[in-house]
């Protein structure tokens, strides 16, 4: 029995034989089982080749196709997958399960003018011998994986070498801008060897998608899609690389079971991607992510609500669709247990040496959180009393902001509290006091940790973003993470000269952490409801499947 999503298949033969075949009946978003019958009696250890000739749809939920006019180069045609969390099935049958790793082999034809990369190794092209038109390119992954992270894009892109073990490719328009954003990567790299061990997959490369791309990336290993949001001009964003290079390790080598322990992934993944900021930019950097991490989580709880079962660190997710019940929830959350415990068992030193040996443990397995803690309590046998102490309950069970909060260092923090509680106190004859001076001293995270603060008080009078718009005139920046939370401000303080500028930032990329609370603030504002639904339904046919799907239920206009 293999999962499929939307596919067509033509043929199964297992050993050359030819195979009965039958699709079980469809479920909403699993797709359908299916069922092949062996020709023949399987003997214990005896091997069966099967292969399935096959089609996947065009409306696949794991495909993006792209016109050559909705590209940059506006000449050539695009197309990338993504296939966390359960959309393999929806390019090929395969057990989509994050239980099961294996290694694999790939030809993908292709238009000559165009290039295939894939998750794997790069191992040389050669002319279509069936068509002079096309070329065929060839792919190895050596390393056992799940299929979530098997990865294709075909496009009109280009290279640039930025390390040792490192390419970046983009459509030229953007080349050369990624390879200055994204220098930092060796060195994000090597930093995490030191923290984790060696890394095993080789090459490095990393790709910059379409706009439309839904998060900001995508560990597939050996070649990390990015988001083209990160393209800040200054390197301020790319903890999103750290992220993706930290993968490497956790989720790529030591995977989740099910995706009810994705926390298991994420928040190992969130606490390396912070410890390698804090090597690159000094301690109080790292405690001051954390902090925006801490606040991010309590900003998806009161959207969520804090009774939801989707915000429990280890949620059941019997009957319901991964995409619909992602959230910042297993990345910060599992982060502040990680944060919490490295405070509780002697500082980073110590549960860095925890971290090194749980990935060699596990690595090459899929694990459920069970295995962890009983690694975590095996480690630590010395400290069983204090990690008895813990509320793992609460901790894994109980929704909502987790029992204990982390301790903090708030040096870098202050001066964005101190600027957000002026503005939250001022009354309308305080407004002359504010002045660009206020901002010359902040880095750009400093300005989103003060904007994501006032995001989480009541909304500003619209008088105090219009003063805040004249004195600090944030409309100019286009720093991604800036630009999303300010447009929010301006929205949930019912400001009407911000809807076009929100709709646009809504539908001129598709990073779901933008499009959809933009999309979603937009829709509560009642003065513009209805041109936030019509602007989706206009651009619905050229997002993205999963964006399309979850902003059409954010904006109850799911079919």
């Amino acid at each position: 029995v293999l999962d499929t999503k939307d596919l067509r298949v033509f043929k199964v033969t297992v050993n050359g034989q030819d195979a009965k075949f039958v699709f079980g009946e469809k479920h909403s978003f699993k797709g359908s089982p299916l069922k092949i019958t062996l020709p023949f009696e399987l003997r214990r250890g005896q091997e069966a080749i099967v292969k399935i000739s096959f089609e996947s749809s065009p409306k696949s939920s794991a495909l993006q196709w792209f016109t050559p006019e909705q590209t940059s180069g506006k000449k050539h045609p695009f197309l990338f997958s993504q296939c966390q969390a359960t959309h393999c099935r929806a390019i090929f049958p395969c057990q989509d399960t994050p239980a099961v790793k294996l290694t694999y082999y790939a030809e993908i034809s292709v238009p000559k003018e165009l290039v295939a990369l894939m998750s794997a190794n790069r191992n040389g092209e050669m002319p279509d011998p069936e068509d002079s038109s096309r070329k065929i390119y060839h792919f190895s992954q050596n390393v056992p994986i799940p299929c979530y992270l098997i990865a294709l894009v075909v496009g009109a892109l280009e290279s640039r070498k930025i390390g040792p073990r490192t390419l970046v490719w983009a459509e030229k328009e953007l080349v050369d801008k990624s390879a200055y954003e994204f220098a930092e990567a060796e060195a994000m790299l090597k930093t995490a060897e030191d923290l984790a061990g060696p890394y095993v997959w080789g090459q490095y490369d990393l790709l910059v998608l379409p706009p439309s791309f839904p998060y900001g990336g995508m560990e597939n290993p050996c070649l990390t899609f990015v988001t083209p949001t990160l393209l800040a001009g200054d390197r301020s964003l790319s903890n999103v690389i750290a992220h993706e290079i930290s993968h490497s390790w956790t989720g790529n080598l030591v995977t989740n079971k099910t995706w009810e322990h994705f926390w298991l992934n994420e928040g190992h993944t969130v606490y390396l991607e912070r410890r390698i900021g804090g090597r690159l930019f000094g301690e109080q950097f790292r405690h001051f992510q954390a902090l925006g991490g801490w606040r991010e989580l309590q900003n998806t709880i009161n959207t969520l609500g804090d009774e939801n079962p989707v915000t429990n660190l280890i949620p059941n997710l019997n009957e319901v669709d991964p995409d619909v019940a992602y959230s910042s929830v297993p990345y910060e959350k599992g982060f502040a247990l990680l944060f919490y415990l490295e405070q509780l068992l002697g500082g980073p030193d110590v549960f860095v040496g925890f971290l090194k040996a749980y990935v060699q443990q596990f690595a090459y397995k899929s694990i459920v959180t069970e295995d962890w803690q009983k690694f975590l309590y095996s480690y630590f046998k010395d400290k069983v009393d204090v990690l008895d102490k813990v509320d793992w309950n609460s901790w894994f069970h109980a929704p909502g902001m987790p029992p204990v909060k982390p301790t903090y260092d708030m040096t870098l923090a202050n001066a964005c509290v101190a600027l957000s509680q002026r503005w939250i106190k001022a009354k309308e004859s305080d407004l002359g006091s504010f002045s660009s001076a206020d901002l010359k001293e902040m880095s750009s995270h400093q300005l989103i940790e003060f904007l994501a603060l006032l995001l989480l008080e009541a909304p500003l009078p619209v008088s105090h973003v219009k003063r805040m718009q004249e004195v600090y005139d944030f409309n100019a920046i286009n720093n991604s993470e800036i630009r999303f939370r300010w447009l929010r401000l301006c929205i949930k303080s019912k400001w009407e000269e911000a809807i076009p500028l929100a709709l646009k930032m809504a539908t001129d990329q598709g990073r779901m952490k933008f499009t959809r609370p933009l999309f979603r603030d937009l829709y509560n504002f009642d003065k513009c409801r209805d041109l936030a639904v019509r602007t989706f339904l206009e651009h619905r046919a050229s997002m993205h499947p999963v964006t399309s799907m979850l902003v059409g239920k954010d904006l109850k206009q799911d079919q």
